[in-house]
């Protein structure tokens, strides 16, 4: 299945001038995935997937230098942050103080080797997606380093990401072109980076509470780096 290409216009995002790759996009009328889009090649229990530490970079030097930076000019100092899918990098700058980091990923030891978090959960959201142990409101910033790719429950899971986050608050999910290909959505593993910018827009767009999504294009060196996109959205600032 394949979501129609949005016209190109230039913003500005920060300090820097970017194109906002979904600025008057055209979304379907009604949430456009199967449950055949969502699920993977591999449907084993991913806590035997995760079972090993996995202490490697996913992602370039130059990639993951171009997300922190990224991160540095949008993230507001003492923000507290949610970083789901977590691991034992979260790729926050380290000239920032933040008032907490909580991780929500697969592997205790990852989780545990993290050095920016200052608390972790060990939990499946693909197998659970909510944030129980999460209050209303309570985080300025959710985050998702390459792996909003591997979630089968979208649309539960940002439905979460809505309620935790504070009003006005940002939701950043950051992805490549590398992946466990056995392990992503179908629909992703079919589709081409601008698809791919579209779905996770998608994803924002049919989840009620969210702002319209805005994606960017951080790649460093486009076609000699790994490339590296960013869709976001705000929590809407009710009227009431």
């Amino acid at each position: 299945m394949t979501l129609m290409l949005p016209r190109i216009m230039s913003i500005f995002s920060g300090k820097t001038k970017r194109r906002n790759l979904l600025e008057n996009h055209s979304w379907p009328s009604t949430w456009p995935y199967t449950e055949t889009d969502l699920q993977r090649y591999d449907r084993s229990d991913d806590s035997k997937f995760y079972d090993k530490p996995r202490f490697v970079h996913h992602i370039d030097d130059e990639a993951r230098a171009a997300l922190t930076s990224y991160y540095e000019e949008v993230l507001k100092p003492n923000s507290s942050i949610l970083d789901i899918c977590s691991s034992w990098v979260s790729h926050l700058p380290t000239n920032v103080s933040f008032e907490k980091a909580v991780g929500i990923g697969m592997n205790k030891d990852e989780l545990a080797a993290n050095t920016q978090l200052t608390q972790y959960y060990v939990h499946d959201l693909n197998t659970t997606p909510t944030l129980n142990m999460l209050s209303d409101s309570s985080f300025d910033v959710a985050t998702c380093v390459v792996s909003v790719d591997y979630l089968i429950h979208p649309k539960e899971l940002f439905s979460e990401l809505q309620r935790v986050l504070k009003p006005g608050g940002l939701a950043i999910m950051s992805f490549s072109n590398r992946c466990f290909p056995t392990k992503v959505v179908n629909i992703w593993r079919e589709s081409d980076d601008q698809e791919h910018v579209n779905i996770v827009g998608s994803y924002f767009h049919f989840t009620p509470g969210f702002d319209e999504p805005e994606a960017f294009d951080i790649s460093p060196y486009p076609g000699k780096t790994d490339p590296m996109f960013i869709v976001q959205s705000r929590k809407t600032i009710s009227n009431l």
